[in-house]
């Protein structure tokens, strides 16, 4: 339920509220941003109901959740949760552009592929040191060589880095270089890496599966956040369809049904939605109009030689292009790139 004070409500009355919660079993979470006058007790529903809270000094009123996700429910947090994420954010009038290549390949290329969507107008790059991939024999990414390359990169630069996180073995390391954990649609039911990253103190980003419904995902989200971790980024990534056309279906739906039903701000990534370089400029000007908070798209300067996802890749050319197609597209719905 969640449990909405009174404007005066007192120490005193907040405090006997969330003991005699606390007694029936009750986990209590405060609202941020609403002066603690916004909670949510999750608890077993008929020893909840013994507490009868909307009869308790200090309760305004008293609404019941139906769905499974609580902290994500935007009757938790009303207002569109603004992320910070060092000094930019997601969920605000900017719209931040995570670009870079698919997995790290070597400390040259990264670099200078850095400096090239930095000048184009990137604020985040984006690269694989721990890589998911279908066959066992394929390239698994560098390790944590590949996290040392990204931190160079962000020393050189200015870009933040989000970098993807596999096994909860590694979230402490990953951490010590990056300043967004990915959690990838591999994993999105992992729950115990879920668990990890809602204790680890960094912003998260958390793709969808590729089969994952609306409230499964949302789910997810509720893990990270029910272990203390309110920093968390929504990417919608591409559900997996019956048409071999294209790798991914792009759900752009999920953008603004995402936005009615929860707080957490909500990216997208053509990239991998589409599968194919061809494809990805347009569905990115299709995101911003449809109300993303962010874009994630992969470059690479050579494409049909990159280690993993080249065809999905953007030339560099063709991004600083998608990038200036950007900017009036988000100017009409009163946003910036």
């Amino acid at each position: 339920m969640i449990i909405h004070l009174k404007a005066n409500v007192t120490e005193g009355q907040r405090k006997r509220l969330t003991r005699k919660l606390a007694l029936l079993g009750a986990a209590i979470y405060y609202s941020p941003g609403t002066g603690d006058r916004l909670l949510a007790a999750i608890g077993e529903p008929s020893r909840m109901a013994q507490a009868d809270p909307g009869k308790l000094p200090g309760v305004e009123r008293v609404v019941e959740i139906a769905t499974p996700y609580k902290l994500a429910n935007r009757e938790f947090r009303p207002e569109n949760a603004t992320l910070r994420v060092g000094p930019l954010s997601f969920g605000g009038k900017k719209i931040p552009v995570i670009a870079g290549p698919c997995s790290v390949e070597n400390r040259t290329d990264l670099l200078a592929l850095a400096r090239i969507v930095r000048k184009a107008g990137a604020t985040l790059l984006r690269g694989g040191a721990f890589k998911p991939r279908t066959s066992p024999y394929s390239f698994q990414g560098l390790g944590e060589e590949g996290l040392a390359i990204l931190a160079e990169a962000r020393d050189e630069t200015g870009l933040l880095i989000v970098t993807e996180v596999m096994d909860t073995r590694d979230v402490d390391l990953v951490c010590r270089y990056a300043d967004v954990l990915q959690v990838g649609a591999r994993n999105i039911q992992n729950f115990n890496l879920l668990k990890e990253v809602g204790k680890a103190g960094k912003p998260v980003l958390l793709k969808r599966g590729m089969m994952t419904k609306v409230t499964e995902y949302l789910m997810s989200a509720e893990y990270i956040l029910s272990n203390g971790n309110y920093d968390v980024i929504l990417c919608e990534r591409g559900i997996r369809g019956f048409d071999p056309a294209t790798r991914n279906t792009l759900d752009l739906t999920a953008i603004p049904l995402i936005h009615h039903l929860s707080h957490l701000p909500i990216i997208a990534d053509p990239s991998h939605g589409t599968g194919h370089w061809r494809w990805v400029s347009p569905m990115a000007r299709a995101a911003v109009a449809a109300g993303a908070d962010g874009l994630m798209l992969e470059v690479h300067e050579q494409p049909d030689e990159a280690f993993s996802d080249g065809d999905q890749s953007l030339l560099p050319e063709r991004f600083r292009s998608l990038m200036k197609e950007l900017k009036p597209i988000a100017s009409t719905i009163g946003r910036q790139i």
